[in-house]
């Protein structure tokens, strides 16, 4: 078949590396317009526009799937389209434009969570299971037929950084048998049962640690947003990004939530319920260090986070 792939972050390019590997032709890859990355602001491609010229595909960099977008893909008469966190939506006329239609690889099981961020809400939620999804593409979002699933259990410690990276070599090839099926007609796509739920795009705010909550929420919202938007709390007013934690050792002394300690080498700080462990923090204005180091040139009356 001839596809169009539509993409944009990293998650995204196993898909593609594995549909340019599959016996269908990629005609077209759609990706957000190059944007500015680093101190200097350097106008970067996305990942997705990296690999296609990798690949030698051909690219149409557009900020929306507008007007234009949709002339230049019906111009390669596409008989399927295929979008991996592209970053917008796909309306009419583009959702008729391929002769099959255009199909979804997912971050979820469907309809537990629909929306830009699934994985990331997934995590703060505490589920016990990861999935990612293949669905047919409809004009309300995320609720189309879904074609396959691959369920895993959710990876003790992991953050949605490494669950995405895991869910998007995973979820490559159950997008290419999907594509496959539906090229040789065996595809059958079923309903989706249940109430949704949804996970709209997390922002700042999202990332503040509330040390007042039980250490097992803590460590759920941790995960959920590192490394993006990142998780943060406060010391006597100055912002703290926490990089990497866990749950302390069960013989760590309970301390009030949000007060710092050392115990065995190692930094923890108080919850609701038992501490929290901090492995690797950045403080406003220096670079990531090891929390230990931190910790020792602290002020002794500076020791409560959120504070």
């Amino acid at each position: 078949m001839r596809l169009v792939f539509a993409g944009t972050p990293a998650p995204a390019v196993p898909s593609l590396r594995a549909l340019h590997a599959s016996s269908h032709d990629i005609v077209t890859v759609v990706t957000r317009e190059d944007a500015p990355l680093g101190r200097k602001r350097v106008l970067t491609p996305s990942p997705v526009a990296a690999a296609a010229t990798e690949l030698g595909l051909p690219i149409v960099k557009a900020g929306r799937l507008n007007e234009a977008a949709t002339s230049a893909i019906a111009a390669v008469r596409p008989d399927l389209g295929v979008i991996v966190a592209y970053g917008g939506l796909v309306r009419e006329p583009l959702l008729s434009t391929p002769r099959h239609g255009w199909i979804n690889l997912h971050f979820s099981r469907l309809p537990r969570w629909r929306g830009a961020a699934p994985v990331q809400h997934g995590l703060i939620a505490g589920d016990f299971e990861i999935a990612a999804s293949v669905f047919r593409l409809v004009a309300e979002l995320d609720a189309g037929d879904v074609f396959d699933e691959v369920v895993l259990p959710t990876p003790a410690d992991a953050t949605a950084g490494e669950v995405l990276d895991l869910l998007a070599e995973r979820g490559a090839l159950l997008l290419r048998d999907v594509v496959d099926a539906i090229a040789d007609g065996s595809a059958v796509a079923r309903p989706q049962v249940g109430a949704p739920s949804f996970a709209p795009k997390l922002g700042d705010d999202d990332g503040r640690l509330e040390w007042n909550a039980p250490r097992d929420e803590v460590l759920h919202r941790f995960r959920g947003v590192t490394p993006e938007p990142g998780a943060h709390t406060t010391l006597d007013g100055g912002r703290l990004k926490v990089l990497r934690a866990r749950a302390a050792a069960p013989e760590a002394p309970a301390l009030p939530p949000g007060r710092l300690g050392l115990h065995a080498r190692t930094v923890v700080v108080g919850t609701a319920t038992e501490p929290v462990a901090l492995e690797r923090v950045q403080p406003a204005g220096r670079g990531p260090m090891d929390a230990g180091d931190w910790f020792r040139g602290l002020r002794q009356n500076a020791l409560v986070l959120g504070s």
